[in-house]
């Protein structure tokens, strides 16, 4: 029986169930190359002290959550400095937005209800939602986790919002030499597919392009000859942030999902 991924080098930008995903590409006969893109995310209590206390004080006329466990985490950093009551209070007496399912559970939980909610879980699904809202001269908290959201960010200042971004946790960049190595690879046409795990990993991999003056290289090696593959809608989007459209995905968000998708992909265009 042929197998969708023989022959074929897949690159594994991730960090998690490496092994399980290995064995699954060496399963349809593909060879799995691991090249993390992932960095670090870490807990950044301390540095976000300062931005909680601005919130709780200034409040905002909106507030998003993108994250359920950022939301959690924020009340619990609130809570240590004797603030969760007027944190979350601070929300209540805000207009509130949603992106996926999981902060719509934590805000669930404090009952409260956001007005506007993505669509699909993404970000364009979101702006979808703020269509015909007048953010001019208003205050926006900005929940994120990880990563900066540069299109939410430029779409809200674009509609003149004064943006107040909140990061309980950050990230750290992944192995430099990690990189350059997988820039290498893909510019040398010695990759077949990339599976992004999260849009950090995209971000780590286009940012380290940019820094070093090869994004034209890189985005070109995607849409000619190397084939992007994302886990879930998040992910993809940030490839199409990033003008990269010949994208393969699965319908359910999982690992092994993406893997069989990949394969099938191959066996039905013959590639």
């Amino acid at each position: 029986m042929e197998k969708g991924l023989s022959g074929k080098r897949i690159v594994v930008g991730g960090t998690r169930k490496l092994d399980e995903i290995s064995v699954l590409i060496e399963k349809q006969g593909g060879t799995p190359v691991i090249r993390s893109l992932q960095g670090t995310v870490f807990l950044a209590e301390k540095e976000v002290q300062p931005d909680l206390v601005e919130f709780v004080e200034k409040g905002a006329d909106w507030v998003i959550i993108t994250t359920g466990i950022g939301l959690e985490t924020l009340i619990n950093v609130a809570a240590k400095l004797g603030m969760e009551e007027a944190f979350i209070n601070k929300i209540r007496g805000s207009k509130v937005a949603s992106r996926g399912y999981k902060s719509l559970a934590a805000l669930k939980k404090l009952e409260i209800q956001p007005i506007a909610v993505s669509d699909d879980g993404t970000t364009k699904g979101l702006v979808r939602a703020f269509e015909g809202t007048d953010f001019q001269g208003k205050r926006v908290m900005v929940q994120l986790h990880g990563e900066t959201a540069p299109a939410l960010t430029q779409y809200l200042e674009s509609q003149g919002a004064e943006v107040q971004k909140i990061l309980p946790y950050q990230h750290i960049e992944p192995e430099t030499e990690t990189v350059k190595t997988l820039c290498q690879e893909l510019m040398a046409k010695e990759c077949d597919a990339v599976c992004f795990t999260t849009a950090v990993q995209v971000r780590s991999l286009f940012d380290y392009a940019r820094r070093n003056n090869i994004i034209e290289q890189v985005a070109d090696v995607f849409k000619e000859s190397t084939l992007a593959v994302a886990v879930g809608k998040v992910t993809l989007e940030a490839l199409k942030e990033e003008g990269i459209d010949r994208v393969v995905a699965p319908e359910n968000e999982r690992m092994g999902a993406m893997i069989i998708t990949l394969a099938n992909y191959y066996l039905k265009s013959g590639k």
